[in-house]
Order: structure tokens, then C-alpha cells, then sequence
């Protein structure tokens, strides 16, 4: 039976250090991960939320454009396409579709749907599209689709997500732990 899985991208089907490269050259840090301790990059970068902002909105193409995949995304994401529908839900703005939907062609990954929905509450776009499953890397994200849409929902596990979990939302350290899980709940 096809299962229509939701799935976040960036820090997810991104790698989640896609971010670092430009923040420690536009801030003058060295900072690694294991120093983002929290999703809020404000306090690991030590600027106001508006300067943050400010400096996102001027770079989030180019990072978005320059974002390698997470490892072994593309080996699980385009085994999964010829049996499941790949519903993409991101917070990116929707002004940045067509470099999204470019991006997933150069890295030669297949979609059912993208949907950038400009904002982290996924809840009413995973219900919407009646999403079985979901991938996400934010921690609030995953408990609140979990809880709203009563759902499993896979938490790629990061130093920046580590607050507890409830039954239901699943860490998993990689894709290839994505992937497993996945074969044994469609068997479940």
C-alpha cells in the first residue's frame, strides 16, 4: 500500500551543518554542531534577532542553492518514491519554489509535491495532505505534527533537539536508521 510520508528539508534531507560554513565567515566564529545547542541560531551567534533576520534574508538562497544532502538521503528518498508519495513541507518561503524544486533536480532527488509554508507550524499542511508519516529535524515540529496529526514522526536526531520525547516521535541518528524504521512499520 503507498503511504504518503511528509517530509522536512532543510536539516533534514539538507545536512544540518549547511548553515555554519556562512555564519562562521559573515560572524568571525568556528563553530561546529556540537555548539548548536538550541534550533534559535541567535544565541550561538550572539546577535540580535533582528540582525539575524536580516542577515538570513540576504543569504538564504545562496545557502539554500549550496546545501549538500544530509548522507545517505538520496540512496533512501529516491528508493522510496517508486512505492510512497514524497509530500516536502518546509518553512522556506514560497518566493524560493523554483530554486527549491532546481535544487532537488540537481541533487537528482524526486518529489510528489513541495509546499514552503513560510512558517514552522506544519500541522495544517501535514493534515491537509494527510500525511502518514514525518521526517523533521525541529524538536517542537516533530511533538506538535505527532501530537495534532497522531502520526509517527521521525526526529533526526541533533544537538539542537534534544529535549524529551513522547512516545510516538522517534529519534533516529541517519537515514539509513530512517529507512529501517520505515521497512518495519509498513511490515507492522
Amino acid at each position: 500500500m503507498k503511504r504518503r510520508f511528509g517530509i522536512d528539508i532543510d536539516g533534514t534531507v539538507t545536512c544540518p551543518t549547511s548553515l555554519l560554513p556562512f555564519i562562521n565567515r559573515d560572524f568571525g566564529l568556528n563553530i561546529t554542531l556540537d555548539d548548536v545547542k538550541q534550533y534559535d541560531l541567535t544565541k550561538v551567534v550572539d546577535v540580535s534577532e533582528e540582525e539575524f533576520a536580516e542577515w538570513f534574508i540576504k543569504w538564504e538562497p545562496i545557502i539554500y542553492e549550496k546545501s549538500p544532502l544530509a548522507k545517505g538521503a538520496e540512496k533512501v528518498l529516491n528508493s522510496w518514491t517508486a512505492h510512497h508519495e514524497l509530500f516536502f513541507i518546509s518553512a522556506r518561503g514560497a518566493q524560493l519554489l523554483d530554486q527549491t524544486r532546481k535544487w532537488f533536480q540537481n541533487k537528482g532527488l524526486s518529489y510528489d509535491h513541495i509546499e514552503l509554508i513560510g512558517s514552522h507550524d506544519k500541522v495544517a499542511t501535514a493534515k491537509r495532505h494527510r500525511v502518514d508519516l514525518f521526517l523533521e529535524d525541529k524538536h517542537d515540529n516533530a511533538v506538535t505534527i505527532h501530537e495534532e496529526c497522531r502520526i509517527p514522526v521521525l526526529l533526526f536526531n541533533t544537538p539542537y533537539n534534544q529535549e524529551p520525547i513522547p512516545k510516538g516521535v522517534i529519534r533516529v541518528n541517519n537515514w539509513e536508521e530512517a529507512n529501517s524504521w520505515v521497512q518495519k512499520w509498513l511490515r507492522g
